[in-house]
């Protein structure tokens, strides 16, 4: 036992000497860059052109594949939408097998298989990967196109387009295209209904037939397997598949602009902006300033350390996240520079200001020793992780035949990126960061932004939602002559069924459903004359939130806690007409006529609302009320009126939309009644 003590003590007093020596004050001397080792990847060829790469790991007894197909872009012209229509249809059915028995036994395995226009991916665990390649290739050589399904995918295909139509950044994204590249570009080119329209079934089948071939095409298999034994079945499964002429289109050469320009599309309903500083690049992987390229970028925009998210979003706040980046592609001049954000309407001329000072900034001014450092260790970090992936070996195998690359690319990956240098970045950012010749996309409300914009030294150049060239968007038209507050009220009324009608009503009763995250709502509404009112929101069955004003006193009552309402609220409560708050709108005040979705909407003023009404029908379509937070930001809340329908001679709203903040409740209205179903007890 003493002797054990004795050993421990001594072993403490060597341990206290070390740390002793150690220096704490000093930062460690950095260790050598890490040695990557590639896995081996074994490459092949077959008579028809498809070319192989195998990359055995057996740390798992699992087993992928991905086919790639590496054609050159080509355009669809009037039929865009075609090849991926094709890709949809792909293994839904092959010659020797139906849709229902290769997708049953796909799921009986507990397998994944999948089909795009570029290619198709399997995977499985390893006794069963043979059996699934099989049902891969047979899907790639012997899908056949059936009308059935052909029909299912263009009905998908159509109101996938539709629910589309309005998606702010859909039509961002679809515009700036358009304008980088051109219409006939295979970049620049859109699916839109009417080229859906155009697309037949042989449409497809010869889509098919000449552009999905293996002498363009890449087979990647990665997991536990052994090579020779899977070559074997490879050979047996794809050698069959036969290789044909692959069409090689021209088309011109995207320009960028010869002075920097805004390019603005208006989006009447938009709430926010979505802007995009847009230049393209004569780019590809492998190129001198590759490197440079990726850190100068990762620098200016490559995440939430870079400059763009600091400036605009941790020291501006006009924005949750502003971001850059930069492609690379084999077709001249196609790679694009991005410098973009999603901003708030009143910033939008302040962020564009922002994103091209950050813009300028890396280009005539070096970056710092230490951002520089930080993106290198930053990338290099991500690097050493990713060649920790089986699949790693085979993506780079892939890039470097696709990129024709030398093969010790990726070997001398980390010392290229460490062999960057100040004046690289500088370099790579004055070349390719044009922000002396680019397009700011602004996709926006432009009755809310374009006063702002045209305040900039930019020529603004004004597109619709499909990248035609179009006029400026009508920002304020006329009030006519004789127009009033009282005449559109009354216009109003007689557009619900008529004042003498409405004067009838005492009590109403509406009951509406909507969803949130999936979760049903539904909301009753109670309204008695002249101002008593009772709204209740239950989910599930269970009470969430309710109001009650009774004429003198209310509450509201959340989730089990009761708050009486305050000497302001009752006072405003009494001032309301609890059935039609429009009756109090006579003295309001006409502000403005306003184009909301192709409609001119003339708009009223009331004390802290805005209410819009369709100028042809006299309908209220929308309403937008503005509250103010303790600090005095103010918060608007918009809610749209539609579907309306004749309830007892009145025509009520069945669709009514609401928006707070980021959440969207789309009312159904299922029930109306007027003057029954209402009680002086339901506003106790």
């Amino acid at each position: 036992m003493k002797t054990r003590i004795l050993s421990i003590i001594t072993l403490l007093m060597v341990s206290f000497v070390a740390t002793a020596q150690i220096d704490r004050s000093k930062m460690p001397e950095p260790g050598p860059d890490p040695v990557v080792k590639l896995g081996k990847a074994e490459k092949f060829k077959l008579d028809n052109g498809l070319t192989v790469i195998m990359v055995e790991n057996h740390k798992l007894p699992r087993v992928s594949a991905t086919l790639s197909i590496d054609n050159k872009p080509y355009s669809e012209g009037n039929k865009a939408g075609v090849s991926s229509m094709m890709g949809s249809l792909l293994g839904r059915g092959t010659s020797s097998i139906s849709k229902d028995e290769f997708n049953e036994k796909v799921d009986f395995i507990g397998a994944n298989v999948s089909f795009f226009s570029s290619g198709a991916s399997a995977r499985s665990l390893k006794k069963y990967f043979p059996e699934v390649l099989g049902l891969m290739a047979d899907g790639v050589k012997n899908s056949t196109f059936s009308k059935e399904e052909f029909d299912k995918e263009k009905k998908v295909t159509l109101e996938n387009l539709k629910s589309q139509e309005k998606d702010l950044s859909t039509i961002a994204r679809r515009v700036e295209n358009v304008l980088v590249y051109g219409k006939n570009h295979p970049f620049g080119e859109f699916t839109s209904k009417e080229t859906v329209n155009n697309i037949t079934l042989q449409d497809v089948k010869d889509n098919y037939n000449t552009y999905y071939k293996p002498n363009n095409a890449y087979l990647i298999i990665v997991g536990d397997f052994k090579t020779k034994t899977l070559k074997k079945t490879v050979k047996n499964l794809f050698s069959d598949w036969q290789k044909g002429t692959i069409p090689v289109q021209t088309y011109s050469t995207p320009q960028n602009v010869d002075n920097t320009e805004i390019n603005f599309v208006n989006v009447p309903t938009a709430t926010q902006s979505e802007i995009a500083v847009v230049n393209t690049v004569d780019r590809t992987l492998g190129d001198k300033d590759y490197y440079a390229a990726l850190l100068a970028n990762k620098i200016l925009g490559g995440g939430g350390s870079a400059r763009l998210f600091n400036n605009l979003r941790e020291d501006k706040a006009y924005t949750y996240g502003s971001y850059s980046s930069i492609s690379q592609s084999r077709t001249e001049n196609a790679a694009k520079f991005r410098a973009y954000a999603k901003v708030r309407n009143m910033v939008t001329d302040s962020a564009i200001v922002e994103i091209l000072k950050e813009i300028n900034k890396i280009r005539y001014k070096k970056v710092t020793a230490k951002e520089l450092n930080d993106a290198k260790e930053e990338y290099i970090g991500g690097f050493v992780m990713d060649v920790q992936r089986p699949s790693t070996a085979a993506s780079f195998a892939l890039n470097i035949a696709r990129y024709n690359l030398p093969e010790d690319f990726y070997a001398n990956y980390i010392e290229n990126i460490n062999a960057v240098t100040l004046d690289d970045v500088q370099n790579a950012a004055i070349k390719l960061f044009k922000g002396n010749k680019a397009r700011i996309m602004v996709t926006g409300k432009g009755i809310d932004v374009l006063k702002n914009l045209e305040k900039t030294d930019y020529v603004i150049k004004y597109f619709d939602k499909e990248g035609n060239p179009t006029v400026k968007p009508p920002m304020t038209l006329p009030i006519p002559d004789g127009m009033t507050a009282e005449t559109v009220v009354n216009k109003y009324f007689e557009a619900i069924g008529g004042k003498d009608k409405v004067m009838e009503v005492k009590t109403t009763m509406m009951v509406a459903n909507a969803t949130i995250q999936g979760t049903p709502l539904v909301m009753t509404m109670k309204a008695a004359t002249p101002n008593k009112t009772s709204q209740e929101i239950s989910v599930m069955g269970n009470t969430m939130q309710k109001t009650v004003f009774n004429g003198e006193t209310g509450y509201s009552e959340a989730r089990g806690q009761k708050m009486d309402m305050q000497p302001a609220q009752i006072e405003e409560a009494k001032k309301g007409n609890a059935l039609f708050s429009d009756l109090q709108y006579v003295s309001g005040e006409l502000v403005r006529i306003e184009p909301i979705e192709g409609k001119n909407a003339i708009v009223l003023k009331y004390n802290d609302t805005e209410v819009f009404y369709d100028m042809a029908s006299g309908l209220k379509i929308k309403q937008v009320k503005t509250t103010k937070t303790p600090d005095g930001k103010e918060i608007k809340t918009p809610t749209n009126y539609s579907d309306y329908k004749e309830v007892n001679g009145i025509k009520f709203p069945h669709s009514i939309a609401i928006k707070s903040g980021p959440m969207n409740l789309d009312f159904i209205v299922k029930e109306i009644k007027v003057n029954e179903g209402v009680s002086d007890a339901d506003f106790e």
